[in-house]
Formats: C-alpha cells, structure tokens, sequence
C-alpha cells in the first residue's frame, strides 16, 4: 500500500466522470455508486462516521455472522474494521477501474472469533454496472471454519411503494418481522409496504428490481450467495434507529446477496467466493 493509501479514509474508483465509486476503509463499505451521473447508492443523512460504527447504508460487508452474534456485534466484525487497499484502482483493457480490499486477522478478530483468515473484497465500476466479489481464506493449520456473510446492499429509489423484486415468487422464507415464521411467497413479484424484513432462502441467480434511483431497473446476478434478503425499517422502526432520519424510509431498499440461511464451511487451506453485479439495463 502506497503511503498516499495510508492517509486515506475513503478510496475513489473513477472509471469516467459520469461513472464512480467510493469504498470508506472502514468496513470496506461503499458508501456511493454513481451510474450516469445517478447516484445508486443510498446512505442515512443521520449515519454516522466516527470509525467505530457501521455506516447506515451503501454495501456494508457482513462476515462472519449474519444478524445476532453470540460471539460478538451484530452482523459480525467486518463492517466495523478497518480494511487495507490491497490493489490501488487500475483500469483494464475494456476501461472498466477496479480496485482491492483486504482484511486479516487480528488480535481482536481472534478474541471473538479464533481462526486464522484473509479476505479480500474486489469492487469494479463498469459502464454497465458495478461489480463486487467477497473471497475468503481459511488459514487455519488444520481447522475448518463456518461463517455466514451477505453484501447489504441499500438501493437509493424515488419511491420504495413503487419498486418490484422479481426472482423470489414460490420461494420460502423467513418473515423476521413475524417472529422468524416461515412462509411461502405468493407473489410474482415482490412489493414494499410495511416493515419488511426477510431472508429468502435458495433464491434465483438474478432479480430484477424497478423504480430504483431516477427510476432506473437493475439486474443484481449473484453468483455463490445462494440467498437474498429483502428489508426496508418502514415507519416505527426508522424511528427507533439513531442513525437513519424518521422520513428516510420510503427513499430506499436493501435487496441483500448472502450466504445466510445456512453455514458455509471451509477447509484449512481451502477459499470461497462469492460475487455480485449489478447491471442497470433501462434509464
């Protein structure tokens, strides 16, 4: 890492002036995507950056627990540390800029969670689209390790009572907001209209989502994140959250690629990745 990376917070991958990124080393969250000059991305005015909290909004990194951990914080211990620049932002043959992030191992990870790992996080502006691949090492001697992870994603929308999800119609899933109850879901495509919060489980490769910022439609294709989470915090719970404005909720929605419904194990000396992209295919 450059001396120049060092000094930095935030790390910007500019592929052109209308299409950018920026990933904050803390968390490796991406806290804006800008597609045509439309920011995608959508952040919390009330979120807050002090190194210590995970920011509210953008694509937070979840690793190694998705949700409460009895072995630590919420959503596990990527979100809140601080990541390396592994590979500063390089523009390929197509023009298309990528960069690298990397988080290993510490005192501290091991204190929650005693194994020996490497991540690495590949995010890269297309013109397309934005492309985003989570990598893990297992470096223990001889032990595996199980973890859940999820890229959780917050979609910037005009109006999230407008948007549709396709890609989860017939599928079962877990209703978190009707005290985890699985359920059937009956609709072709998925619509937003109260607090919603759920973990699909086995879900398509793709989903289309409409309505999202300037009322653009993407395709999100995952690839090794066998599940997806819907969730939007609606009225009350916007409330109840210090880092997300009371009136902030209509203007956004998490669709979620993860590993979640189940452990993913990994062998001493094995990986696992996982990937997403994102697509805007009308404007």
């Amino acid at each position: 890492m450059t001396l120049s990376a060092l000094k930095m917070s935030k790390i910007e991958i500019r592929r052109d002036s209308s299409n950018c990124a920026v990933v904050n080393l803390h968390g490796a969250t991406l806290q804006s995507w800008v597609h045509e000059g439309t920011e995608m991305i959508f952040v919390s005015k009330k979120s807050v950056f002090d190194n210590k909290k995970a920011i509210r909004g953008g694509i937070p990194v979840v690793f190694p627990c998705f949700g409460v951990w009895e072995l630590g914080p919420q959503h596990g211990f990527a979100r809140i540390s601080k990541w390396s620049l592994l590979e500063e932002p390089t523009k390929d043959s197509n023009g298309d800029v990528k960069a690298v992030f990397e988080l290993s191992d510490d005192d501290n990870t091991r204190s929650l969670w005693n194994n020996k790992f490497k991540l690495s996080y590949t995010v890269c502006v297309m013109s397309s689209g934005l492309f985003t691949e989570l990598s893990v090492n297992n470096l223990n001697d001889s032990e595996p390790f199980s973890f859940t992870w999820l890229l959780h994603t917050y979609f910037a929308v005009p109006d999230v009572t407008k948007c549709t999800i396709s890609g989860l119609s017939c599928l079962t899933y877990k209703d978190k907001v009707d005290e985890g109850k699985e359920k059937k879901e009956v609709n072709d495509l998925v619509t937003i209209s109260g607090f919603t919060d759920r973990v699909y489980k086995e879900a398509s490769e793709n989903h289309v989502i409409t309505n999202v910022a300037g009322g653009k439609t993407v395709l999100l294709k995952k690839s090794n994140f066998p599940d997806t989470v819907v969730w939007n915090p609606w009225i009350e719970k916007a409330k109840s959250m210090s880092d997300f404005g009371d009136d902030e909720y209509p203007y956004m929605v998490c669709v979620e690629a993860g590993y979640v419904a189940n452990s993913c194990t990994v062998n001493a000396g094995s990986s696992y990745t996982s990937s997403q992209t994102i697509d805007v295919v009308s404007k």
